[in-house]
């Protein structure tokens, strides 16, 4: 039986459409229970919407805290099952409520290699830092932002006329493919945590 996934998003949804079509094409064995926004016009709800997987919209600006609109995350989750949580472009940065009630089951894709450039504008941080590679990394979430152990990752060329947008959009083809790979590992049971690493066995 498929493992059922929620996926938070605050965007366009790119990446929840890689795991939509990663589904579609039997790459990878799961289904999306529920597509839960913070932002009420964001692109990917529409996305959801097409592919028929319920979504909800929870703005965190209804909250009177970070804790208090997790506990709404959660129930939500929890309504629909959800046995991984996986962020694809969530600009949140999660309490502890939720963190610890899904430990080691939490996935998030950041568009850089980890543990450089974590945060906001990652690729505009590696042009301006002129390194030669970037990437993206697939990791488990802890409590520290863009700090868990790291599953997969894949790395991007940086080249001398590359800005901001250009390295973004390659760096985005290669989420495309990391992420769906990742989740199916984490289904699986095929990620053990050892201490800071993350083995694939």
């Amino acid at each position: 039986m498929s493992r059922t996934l929620g996926v938070l998003i605050s965007g366009r949804g790119s990446n929840l459409q890689a795991i939509l079509d990663a589904i579609e094409r039997g790459d990878l064995d799961a289904r999306i229970g529920v597509v839960i926004s913070n932002v009420s016009g964001a692109a990917g709800l529409a996305r959801a919407e097409k592919a028929s997987v319920p979504t909800a919209v929870l703005s965190h600006q209804d909250y009177g805290s970070r804790e208090a609109f997790d506990e709404a995350l959660l129930e939500r989750l929890d309504e629909s099952e959800v046995d991984l949580v996986c962020l694809a472009g969530f600009m949140r940065i999660l309490s502890p409520v939720l963190v610890r009630a899904f430990p080691n089951r939490i996935l998030n894709i950041h568009p850089s290699l980890l543990p450089a450039f974590t945060g906001l504008h990652a690729q505009r941080q590696a042009v301006a830092h002129g390194v030669k590679l970037s990437g993206c990394t697939v990791h488990l979430v802890d409590e520290e932002l863009d700090h868990g152990p790291i599953v997969l990752q894949s790395a991007v060329h940086v080249d001398d006329q590359d800005d901001e947008d250009t390295l973004a959009a390659r760096i985005l083809e290669q989420e495309h493919a990391l992420y769906p790979k990742a989740i199916q590992l984490v289904l699986d049971g095929r990620v053990v945590i050892e201490g800071r690493r993350a083995r694939i066995s």
